[in-house]
């Protein structure tokens, strides 16, 4: 298999949790053992359950490699190397060999994932090769989960539950967790004391609490109001769990590493920015607003409002593929 730059790889993106990062795309968009209703990727276009490949990890490496040297070259630095693809990371079977290539770059490895594969024991110990881990939790209660998360229906979160105590107890790097809040769904006392409990026994070294900022796929995911929000933080604090919330916006220090139209492509596929974010880019670059036009025009790239702001967004097929 051929590739070129920015297949597989998109950034350095600000993060809210890792500083600055490439994200890597393992996952063809979008597959995923979820469907959440929040996702700001799109709707899953394919559930699988069972693990598969999708790509080369040496493709995966050269991709990364030549995106690290490009981004070295124009002074940018670069905190992590993250695994936050347009799909669940943990269905590619090559995950575990591409985590060890990638560590031989000397940047440290992340990955985010929905944790519902955590059952299974390869997943747990390719996993384990990573630096920093982030699990999703939403809830631990299973009507709840089904209806925010929406799993592949041979899943039980039971089992999910049991595959997340196993990897914290034995996971050597830094594990942290996330909990998107949903308005009407998740924000209530009774089912974030019930997450809360589960957390803590985790021991993660943080809990991160996040709401909606991007458009989602269900407009009927909207964030709590700020009194549940303070409510639901300071319930995970009470149970002494160190928690942050994720409810301020990233930043415009998206980094430029040389074609300005490939770059707002590559991170808008899996990254929405704000038209703050895109101006600010366009403007290192020293191109003009025009190019944005241009991409809007030929139907690659997306406008949507969301909460008071312009989102721009990679523009996807019906297949959930990224339109060429």
């Amino acid at each position: 298999m051929t590739t070129s730059n920015g297949r597989y790889s998109y950034g350095p993106v600000p993060s809210r949790r890792l500083g600055k990062s490439i994200g890597i795309n393992n996952i063809p968009a979008k597959i995923c053992t979820y469907s959440c209703i929040y996702c700001q990727v799109g709707r899953t276009t394919g559930m699988p359950c069972d693990r598969r490949a999708f790509y080369e990890p040496d493709d995966i490496f050269r991709d990364v490699q030549n995106r690290l040297a490009a981004a070295r070259k124009a002074s940018e630095h670069v905190d992590y190397l993250t695994f936050v693809p347009d799909g669940e990371p943990t269905l590619d079977v090559n995950l575990g060999k591409e985590i060890t290539l990638l560590k031989t770059l000397e940047v440290p490895v992340g990955v985010i994932t929905n944790s519902s594969l955590l059952w299974h024991d390869d997943v747990k110990e390719e996993l384990s090769r990573a630096d920093w881990v982030s699990l999703k939790i939403d809830t631990v209660q299973e009507h709840l989960w089904r209806q925010i998360n929406r799993p592949h229906k041979a899943m039980r979160l039971s089992l999910i539950l049991d595959g997340i105590l196993a990897f914290a107890s034995t996971f050597a790097g830094k594990l942290v967790t996330e909990t998107m809040l949903v308005r009407g769904m998740n924000d209530n006392e009774d089912c974030m004391e019930e997450t809360a409990e589960f957390l803590y026994r985790l021991r993660p070294v943080k809990v991160y609490l996040s709401i909606p900022l991007r458009p989602p796929m269900e407009k009927s995911a909207i964030s709590p109001d700020e009194e549940s929000l303070n409510r639901m933080f300071q319930i995970l604090a009470d149970k002494g769990n160190r928690v942050e919330s994720l409810i301020g916006y990233e930043g415009d220090d998206f980094a430029f590493t040389g074609d300005v139209e490939k770059d707002l492509l590559s991170i808008t596929a899996v990254h929405p920015m704000r038209e703050e974010a895109v101006r600010t880019l366009l403007s290192r670059a020293g191109s003009s607003w025009e190019v944005v036009d241009r991409l809007v025009a030929q139907g690659d790239l997306a406008e949507t409002e969301y909460d008071g702001h312009v989102f721009y967004l990679r523009k996807f097929t019906r297949e959930g593929a990224a339109a060429p």
